[in-house]
């Protein structure tokens, strides 16, 4: 099968979150499968050197943007086996990161346009399935089904809409419609992507998509109540019958504690140097070396979404428990404000790393015993997978993609990876904590879950058959 994999990030070119993970494990697993899979995405100007001096280009053309015709570059290497291709274009990308830009609407109407464009310089090509992915690529479903359906390259193509954050929708004003994207004002419509006085580029890739899915089964069911559907609710109920939830995995070669280059290796017949990284952990974060003390840590954005408002409402309660806390994100800046108050107030206590380190994460993981994740709402969620690999037992709220790969502690059967809370509630949140620190002291116990968590793996190559199912189920309709 050829699966056009359209993103507007993916690792290890650039990176803003869990998409980029997604954007090249997914389509390396499907490769692994024998698919003939490829990647297309924008080229920023913060790809490293190294990868850009491997691409190739392989053509130049006109992109249409309204009544504008735009340059697009279409440049081209391999990794790991996977063909990628770039989006070459410096007025849009010669930028640094990849969103929050005032034209983001043209920015990425122009990138979708450009994917449309590029397939007929693709060698050999001619996709049946092309997998979009969150806002940035939703205006590719409506050019297929209403503008380009009748190419050739297209003319079987179905679309695959996957929907990683609902929260973060693509929404522009109406002027944009013929502005930018050359389409009519009949779409300026509550059937098609009107979405209130404007528009949205995530309601236009749920309308136009053949089939929707989304990064866990309890996001997908969650994303149909107000709570959680962040306007869309409604619509997302309306399209229920071509929605689904496909839990994602994680890349255990990228994530295995017997081969991380950053820490002490270990793995289930060798836990005894998990100690050795904690002790470590805890020199690097200045407290106290004792292996009684549980480590609490959070490796996390540091935003709303991630539930810190839970953790700022009882520090003080969190504190006064037998533990450490280590912090390690970036975000919002009174959350890092706040962190960082805290961690001078309390050296002994709380160590705080307002950065973006995949170094120390490892540290973190493979030194840790407790990963905290009280999260608002959390369509998947991959630090809690990664956290039980390491054998770092997490303790979540029940939402999204936490309730569906962490299973709490059972004190009567000993069955669980970890810890949960129901409700978003800093002291139900408290609680659980310190339940978690009193389960910590009885090591059988403890021992136990962290073999339990080591043990549950989710891997991609299960997730990517998932895809396959849906893949032929849309094509062989």
């Amino acid at each position: 099968m050829k699966i056009l994999f359209v993103t507007s990030e993916a690792a290890p070119f650039i990176k803003t979150g869990g998409l980029a993970d997604v954007s090249f494990a997914l389509p390396k697993a499907l490769h692994d499968k024998g698919e003939d899979v490829r990647i297309i995405m924008p080229k920023y100007e913060d790809v490293s050197d190294d990868f850009k001096s491997k691409m190739s280009q392989i053509a130049t053309y006109g992109v249409s943007v309204g009544w504008r015709n735009q340059y697009c570059g279409l440049q081209y290497l391999t990794y790991d086996g996977i063909p990628v291709y770039f989006v070459d274009n410096e007025y849009y990308f010669k930028r640094h990161g990849c969103y929050g830009y005032f034209d983001d609407g043209e920015r990425f109407a122009y990138f979708c346009r450009a994917v449309m464009e590029s397939v007929k310089f693709m060698d050999d090509f001619v996709p049946d399935v092309i997998h979009c992915n969150d806002w940035q690529t939703g205006m590719v479903p409506l050019y297929l089904s209403e503008i380009y359906r009748k190419r050739l390259e297209f003319s079987n193509a179905k679309s695959v809409f996957t929907i990683h954050n609902l929260k973060y929708q693509g929404r522009f004003s109406r002027s944009v419609l013929e502005d930018l994207l050359g389409i009519g004002s009949e779409y300026f419509n509550e059937d098609k992507i009107k979405y209130y006085d404007g528009i949205s580029f995530m309601k236009a890739g749920i309308v136009f998509a053949d089939k929707i899915t989304t990064v866990s089964k309890t996001y997908a069911k969650e994303i149909q109540t107000a709570y959680y559907g962040e306007g869309l609710d409604g619509l997302l109920r309306q399209k229920s019958g071509k929605l689904v939830g496909i839990t994602n995995g994680i890349d255990y070669s990228e994530n295995d504690p017997k081969t991380d280059k950053n820490i002490v290796n270990y793995g289930l017949s060798t836990l005894k140097n998990k100690a050795v990284n904690k002790e470590a952990l805890q020199q690097i974060a200045g407290l106290q070396i004792n292996p009684d003390v549980p480590i609490v840590a959070m490796v996390t954005r540091l935003v709303k979404q991630k539930g810190i408002d839970l953790v700022a409402r009882v520090i003080e309660d969190i504190l006064k428990l037998d533990v450490q806390l280590v912090v390690l994100g970036t975000g919002d800046h009174d959350y890092q404000d706040f962190f960082e108050y805290y961690a001078y107030s309390y050296p002994s206590k709380i160590a705080s790393f307002i950065q973006f380190d995949n170094a120390l994460a490892s540290k973190i993981y493979a030194g840790a015993d407790i990963l905290l994740m009280p999260s608002l709402f959390e369509p998947c969620g991959l630090s809690q997978m990664i956290a039980m690999s390491y054998g770092t037992l997490p303790l979540v709220r029940e939402t999204g993609g936490l309730s569906d790969t962490v299973v709490p502690y059972n004190e009567f059967t000993g069955e669980g990876n970890g810890f949960s809370f129901t409700n978003y509630n800093a002291h139900d949140m408290l609680n659980v904590i310190e339940y978690a620190v009193s389960c910590y002291k009885d090591k059988k116990t403890w021992n136990k879950l962290v073999k339990n968590a080591m043990n549950t793996k989710y891997e991609w190559k299960t997730q990517a058959d998932e895809y396959l199912k849906i893949y032929k189920e849309i094509t062989e309709a």
